[in-house]
Parts: C-alpha cells; structure tokens; sequence
C-alpha cells in the first residue's frame, strides 16, 4: 500500500486494483480508532442492547413472564393517571403508537384495562384500568422494584445514581423526535 499522490486523495492508501481505503490516525496499539470503535466491547449500542437482555431476563424470572416491562410501564402510567388517551400513553410510556395500540388491546381482551369513549371528542378513547388490572399492578411493584435493586446493586454505590443520569440523559435524547404518534 502507498499513500495516493493524486490532488484531493490525501489521506487514502492505494491498494491493488486501483482502490483507495481511507487512511485513519492509529491509537497507542497500532489500530484505527475507527476500528476500535467498532469492537462491540466498546460499542455502545450493542452494550445497551446487552444491558437490555439482563433486564428482560431478570424481569422473567422476578416480575412476570406474561406482562413485560413495557406492558407494566402501560399499567403504570394509567394507574398514574386514569383516564388518559393511547397518545399520552404512549409519550409517558416511551412507546409507538402501533405498539400502544396491541398492547392496549392485549390488556382490554385480559380484562386488566377498559376503554371509554370521551364525550368531549369522540375520536378519543380514554383508558383506565380495571379493578384486576390495579390489582394485578399492585402486585407487580414490589418484584419490579427488585429487578431495579439488582441491576442498581450491580454498580458500586458512588456509581448508581450517575448510571441512571447517564441512563436519563440517553434515553431522553430522541424525545423531540416523532414516535409514530403523529
């Protein structure tokens, strides 16, 4: 390989048959930074997605096989505040319209939500739960507090509370993005 000497290639290496590559700083180790990056060890949404598949499995085998995290978080929300439409579900559950929707279907046909028909709009259908829905919520706090203990308890104790700031601040960076609500 040989840096190109033609105008406006700098910083690409010509390698047989013609081909240019992009030439990338090397870090201390003698890799592309680029490279690096790329490592899934390093990459962080693959790390997200990993942390993820911990809280699901741990949700599993403590909370519920039957209702998911997501499904709790609809629950949540509407014990919060009955009465609320799948729109506002939806932004105060961090979910999509399309899923909102067959989760609020699963729920209804389960007897765990009901619906109504707002009389000052009646495109709106509001939400609430069901007397078995709250119950059923009632029940899930405490093992899903636990999942929360065991992930926490994870970290050492000076770390917790700037993981779920981290945590916060990335999870809220697409929060002015459309979710499929519009």
């Amino acid at each position: 390989m040989r840096e190109a000497a033609q105008p406006g290639l700098s910083g690409l290496l010509k390698v047989s048959g013609g081909l240019f590559l992009r030439r990338y700083p090397l870090d201390n180790d003698g890799r592309s930074a680029v490279a690096r990056a790329l490592e899934l060890p390093h990459y962080i949404g693959h790390l997200i997605r990993r942390a993820e598949q911990v809280h699901t499995a741990l949700w599993s085998e403590h909370v519920s096989r039957e209702i998911t995290s997501q499904k709790f978080a609809v629950l949540n929300a509407l014990s919060r505040d009955p009465g609320i439409d799948q729109r506002t579900v939806g932004r105060r559950t961090s979910l999509d319209r399309s899923t909102v929707n067959q989760m609020v279907r699963r729920l209804v046909d389960q007897n765990l939500v009901s619906q109504e028909r707002d009389d000052d709009d009646r495109r709106r259908t509001l939400l609430s739960l069901t007397d078995e829905g709250a119950e059923l919520l009632d029940s899930l706090i405490a093992p899903a507090e636990r999942v929360n203990a065991l992930l926490l308890g994870s970290l050492p104790e000076g770390e917790r509370a700037r993981a779920v700031d981290i945590l916060t601040t990335l999870a809220s960076l697409n929060d002015e993005a459309p979710r499929g609500d519009a």
